[in-house]
């Protein structure tokens, strides 16, 4: 499988794989279409994403101005892809992009997936807080 896997700033063709990864994973809460994931993957400063021949198996995204801060979000992988260094490949790639462009990445995760992000060099700095809206 190994030798299958290609990691690519192009994103997939259909954004319906996309939809399915996210639906896979229990992050389609908001209801979200493949178009609205298209627009989100567009309009991030950097995606990067994970392909098994044609097959999406995983995406990570960076928001950034560009200059100082990038925040990682929705760095996921394919539930039967899961524990084989997908991930931590897509992370690696992308805080090697920030600290090209001297850009600060920065992220928010559950608490179950802090030793992770540990294990990759990030530190525990701020409390995160949002404010839900009504979609």
């Amino acid at each position: 499988m190994e030798n299958t896997l290609k990691y690519t700033t192009e994103p997939p063709k259909d954004f319906k794989q996309l939809l399915i990864l996210y639906e896979s994973l229990g992050w389609n809460s908001l209801n979200l279409t493949a178009n609205d994931l298209k627009q989100m993957c567009n309009q991030s400063w950097y995606a990067i994403y994970a392909f098994d021949e044609q097959q999406l198996v995983g995406m990570g995204r960076v928001i950034s101005d560009g200059v100082i801060t990038g925040i990682i979000c929705g760095v996921c992988v394919l539930p039967s892809y899961q524990s084989k260094g997908i991930g931590k490949k897509m992370v690696n790639r992308i805080i090697e992009h920030c600290e090209q462009n001297k850009v600060i990445p920065q992220l928010m995760c559950v608490e179950g997936l802090e030793s992770y992000y540990k294990a990759l060099g990030f530190e525990k700095f701020s409390i995160g807080m949002k404010k839900n809206i009504n979609r």
